[in-house]
């Protein structure tokens, strides 16, 4: 082999639904206690491409905190009811929900749009899906964020979480199709 061929890799194994054992644990989802002072609900459906809901799926955020500071705790498997560790774990539902209560995030800089990276495992996804919720509010920093100045006006909607009249954060996700939310592909994805 020359050093110009390049292998194509092999796809990973289907990520479930295999989540039963483990993964599940109590308080996965609640970042802080749900209807504290600093809850926020964020919530949505995940849909496959024919817009049917999935009712297998698991989500993972990962997120700062209030004041923008990347928590580099540990504690994230064992909730206690106040240390935020950034991280939170929720399968959805059988019509395809899921809902977490965490903060709202602060910038990690100044000026910059505030966002709640996501992961999302389901069947028949040969590796997992990486996305980002937006603040509504942010409009001014989303202009300048480098990841939604890279889109499209339309895909970049899809990124932005839509702030609903209790507060809560509405956050769909469709994998496939016309109105798929926009992924990320980082650089140890290959080709």
């Amino acid at each position: 082999m020359t050093e110009q061929t390049r292998l194509t890799p092999t796809p990973g194994q289907t990520v479930g639904p295999f989540y039963g054992y483990a993964l599940p644990y109590p308080g996965d989802r609640e970042l802080v206690p749900p209807g504290s002072s600093r809850a926020v609900e964020l919530h949505g459906v995940v849909y496959d491409g024919a817009g049917d809901p999935v009712p297998d799926a698991i989500l993972e955020i990962w997120q700062p905190d209030e004041t923008g500071t990347v928590v580099l705790r540990t504690g994230s498997l064992r909730r206690d009811g106040f240390t935020f560790t950034g991280f939170g774990r929720c399968a959805a539902d059988p019509e395809g929900r899921f809902s977490f209560s965490t903060v709202e995030p602060g910038p990690t800089e100044a000026g910059r749009a505030r966002f709640i990276s996501v992961v999302v495992f389901a069947r028949g996804l040969l590796n997992r899906l990486f996305t980002r919720v937006y603040l509504p509010e942010d409009t001014e920093a989303h202009a300048t964020d480098p990841l939604l100045s890279s889109l499209e006006s339309a895909e970049r909607q899809r990124l932005i979480a839509v702030r609903e009249a209790d507060g809560s954060l509405r956050f769909d996700i469709r994998l496939q199709g016309e109105d798929e939310t926009p992924f990320l592909r980082f650089p140890s994805h290959d080709d």
